[in-house]
């Protein structure tokens, strides 16, 4: 055992020497797996984060809490020009399965796409997302107030004229201005603030922030069918407990009888879980991964090659010195681990700075973006790293390593003379 030790250690000595001999020649090695490494780790961790992110922001809504409207939010065997064809889900759906539907916990009717301008004495902001939606959202969205309230379901059926403003909307429009009661213009009509909702972040691009919600029979006073041809859904939320497959098999038979299909006529609408965008959301990433490691691959194997070729030109440069080992005696398993560590060491040196590499590009993108977005460095992302590293060198070093090993001592001098 103290044999292998003392092998091992002077042909650690060997190869450190051999590297601190050729400092260029190591520095070109270290970049190839250095960037290498980092392309793969980064490209890990980058989709991890947003992995996290998103799953962070889907993490207070009801996996299945469900969607109908004529539009899928995933991929669908239905073709386009069918579901252009599909008529577009209204009030009066809504209402139906508020009377029909059992096992209900929350229901809402929601407006897409409302883009609008908003208003407060002097100051407008443009482009602003205003949702008209039934009160219901507030339980099936856990929307959290800082100030104020939420309205009630009297002000929804009413279509009362108030609006609840996002964080940063109420920040941009009012400032330092409490906006609890002031009055706002937006479809050219005015609006009474009665709540503000607090800060959630914009990880999903999608966030309340930025937004205002208005109930959604006061923009149907001025405006018919959707919001002048806008998306509609009914957004639906079960009872805790209940077995969604059945949930979702009765929804959908009341629904097509509302609808007067017959058995034989496929749905004119689509019924989307949260719990299938968030396997859609997996899917992606997967895929994101996928090309990830493709891209970063090719950098590896550039590093890898790029020490196979140093180690080789280090074999014949070093042929005469081998065989001069090993004509005092030096065993082949001496030579092949001097060379072999050799290759290792250049190899995890390369991939311990492209982790650095990343460490710090992360912390830069963190205090760049701020709470919106966390970039993770996962513990499993840097071992994976550092084990890419090693194998990339024990492969990259073997063959050079074993042909070091077995030169015959007398050519090996002849030849290096």
């Amino acid at each position: 055992m103290l044999v292998y030790l003392r092998v091992f250690k002077e042909s650690f000595s060997f190869a450190i020497n051999a590297l601190r001999n050729n400092k260029l020649r190591t520095f070109l090695s270290l970049l190839g797996v250095t960037v290498g490494i980092f392309s793969i780790i980064a490209v890990l961790a980058a989709v991890d984060s947003l992995d996290r992110n998103i799953k962070d922001s889907l993490s207070g809504l009801d996996k299945n809490t469900m969607y109908l409207t004529k539009y899928s939010f995933g991929p669908t065997d239905v073709p386009r020009w069918k579901r252009d064809n599909f008529p577009q889900v209204e009030h009066d759906d809504y209402e139906f399965i508020n009377r029909s539907v059992p096992d209900v916990e929350a229901s809402a009717y929601v407006i897409f796409g409302g883009s609008e301008t908003i208003r407060y004495q002097a100051e407008t902001i443009n482009n602003v997302n205003i949702t008209p939606v039934s009160h219901g959202i507030y339980v099936i969205d856990d929307l959290k107030i800082a100030d104020g309230r939420f309205y009630s379901e009297l002000e929804s059926d009413t279509g009362a004229p108030v609006i609840v403003l996002g964080s940063e909307l109420a920040e941009n429009l009012l400032g330092d201005i409490n906006p609890i009661g002031k009055v706002v213009r937006v479809y050219g009509r005015k609006l009474t603030v009665i709540g503000v909702l607090k800060e959630y972040g914009d990880a999903l691009g999608d966030s309340p922030d930025g937004k205002g919600f208005v109930p959604a029979n006061f923009v149907r006073r001025f405006r018919n069918g959707g919001v002048n041809g806008l998306p509609g859904a009914v957004v639906i939320k079960p009872k805790s407990g209940v077995d969604i497959g059945a949930f979702e098999n009765v929804l959908k038979q009341k629904y097509r009888n509302y609808r007067g299909l017959k058995a034989d006529e496929d749905d004119n609408f689509f019924i989307n879980k949260l719990s299938g965008l968030v396997s859609f959301v997996d899917a992606i990433i997967s895929m994101l991964n996928g090309v990830g490691w493709v891209i970063s691959g090719f950098s590896l194997l550039v590093g890898g090659f790029g020490i196979a070729n140093i180690m080789f030109v280090s074999v014949k440069e070093r042929t005469n010195l081998i065989g001069i080992q090993k004509s005092l005696g030096a065993k082949n398993k001496f030579i092949l681990f001097q060379f072999l560590f050799e290759a290792i060491i250049l190899a995890i040196v390369g991939g311990l700075v492209g982790l650095a590499l990343v460490w710090i590009t992360a912390m830069i993108m963190n205090g760049v973006v701020g709470d919106d977005f966390e970039f993770v460095l996962s513990f499993g992302n840097m071992f994976l790293g550092f084990a890419l590293s090693t194998f990339i060198g024990l492969i990259s070093g073997v063959i050079p390593a074993i042909s070091a090993s077995r030169l015959d001592p007398v050519e090996a001098i002849r030849t290096g003379m």
